[in-house]
């Protein structure tokens, strides 16, 4: 056999070329699961705010398979013993770790079913899909719930240095045009060794975990957290608690794509397992799932529901003011007041509950670097040091606290 036809190459902006083996690898690109992903945005509603963030899970999901390639081959060459079962596995559960993600990624995440979360779908899919291929997937699901032997396999999946938030950074760090997210991926993969059987960082490599740590924090709060993002978030679920109420006083709310119905209708849990049934109705929802009910609700009887849609789809959006301190009663009956004013005038009126899908008050919590917790080490005379206690980086510390902040989205004609 020729050898160009045992591989399928990928032109990814970030990575250049990548090559995929064909085989239960390539299988699972080309499965339906996967290529749903193609049809969600890796950064849900950030494209309102940077244009050309139209980047998709699929291409991050394909660039976190390459970073495994890389630093499984890195490791290699350093002695590091890894059997092409433990390579595949890798690389399966790096492809898989985001295939549970919904419609607009992080931003219905708990909209659609009761105590869910990305990570039980993502694992029932690779479940399921381990039906579907006799087997093929046991190495790639106990590495992905931490049951292989090997921990420092698990580590490149899901950790404070894992694959999957190199990649992240510097896709969207690309594609929204804040450079100050790019992260010396090439550097930290280079340096990086098996230690005590965890993943470990050489002493040459301790700037670059520096930069990736400020890379973090700076992205949180230029993108992830950026204030027409939050208000854009808080707009869409605002939009769906009011389906949600509507459906439960009996009102008549189309629905072009009855997949969707069926979440919101039925609303179904994860508390005990995740049914066959639901995984095959999440996993025909996409983004566009979400645009075309929303063009639709924009039409409806309901004036709260037809005004809230008609603004998300107009980008009419809320405005984000954040606070010093936690709101007290007193202030959120001020805002209360003043939207109130503002609808009546807009010719819109409800009861106080009604008025509440106009305004919110939320909190947001970031750690760019949880050094009480899990760690990122750094070896250092064949001793392994927790990063922030390493040399040269106490500077460090004062980005890896953690940031708190209370906000308020409401109507843009009110002030607060």
């Amino acid at each position: 056999m020729d050898k160009s036809t045992r591989y399928k190459i990928f032109n990814d902006p970030i990575h250049g070329f990548i090559t995929v083996p064909k085989g239960t690898v390539l299988k699972l690109i080309d499965h339906p699961y996967v290529q749903r992903l193609r049809r969600i945005r890796q950064l849900g509603l950030g494209y309102l705010v940077f244009p050309a963030a139209e980047h998709s899970r699929f291409s991050h999901a394909i660039g976190a398979l390459e970073l495994g390639q890389r630093v499984l081959n890195n490791l290699r060459e350093k002695d590091t013993t890894i059997s092409e079962k433990e390579f595949e596995g890798t690389i399966i559960a790096l492809l898989l770790h985001d295939v549970g993600h919904g419609p607009l990624s992080h931003t219905l995440e708990h909209s659609l079913i009761k105590n869910f979360n990305h990570e039980m779908m993502s694992l029932a899919i690779m479940k399921e899909l381990n039906k579907q291929l006799d087997g093929a997937l046991d190495t790639a699901i106990e590495i992905f719930t931490d049951q292989y032997p090997k921990k420092f396999l698990h580590q490149l999946v899901s950790s404070q240095l894992d694959l999957d938030r190199l990649d992240y950074l510097r896709r969207d760090s690309f594609f929204t045009g804040v450079s100050e997210g790019t992260v010396g991926i090439n550097r930290i993969l280079k340096t990086m060794r098996v230690f005590n059987g965890n993943i470990v960082i050489e002493k040459k490599g301790i700037y670059a975990i520096e930069n990736y740590i400020i890379a973090r924090r700076l992205m949180y709060m230029q993108v992830y957290l950026h204030k027409t993002v939050l208000s854009a978030d808080i707009l869409i679920r605002h939009i769906f608690n009011r389906v949600t109420e509507l459906i439960k006083d009996g009102k008549n709310i189309p629905f072009p794509s009855r997949n969707l119905e069926y979440f919101l209708k039925e609303a179904p849990s994860a508390k005990k397992s995740i049914s066959r049934k639901t995984i095959d109705l999440y996993t025909s929802l996409d983004d566009y799932d979400i645009y075309q009910n929303i063009k639709a609700w924009k039409d409806c009887t309901d004036p709260i529901l037809a005004d809230l849609s008609t603004r998300f789809l107009n980008r009419t959006l809320f405005r984000t003011t954040f606070l010093d301190r936690e709101p007290n009663s007193e202030f959120r009956q001020k805002v209360h007041e003043k939207t109130k004013k503002v609808l009546k005038k807009l010719g819109i009126s409800g009861t106080d509950d009604e008025l509440s899908y106009y305004y919110s008050f939320e909190r947001i919590h970031s750690e760019a670097y949880k050094y009480k917790n899990e760690s990122i080490w750094i070896l250092e005379n064949e001793k392994a040091i927790e990063f922030s206690k390493a040399a040269d980086t106490r500077n460090i510390i004062a980005l890896t606290e953690p940031v708190v902040r209370h906000y308020c989205v409401h109507l843009k004609d009110i002030t607060i």
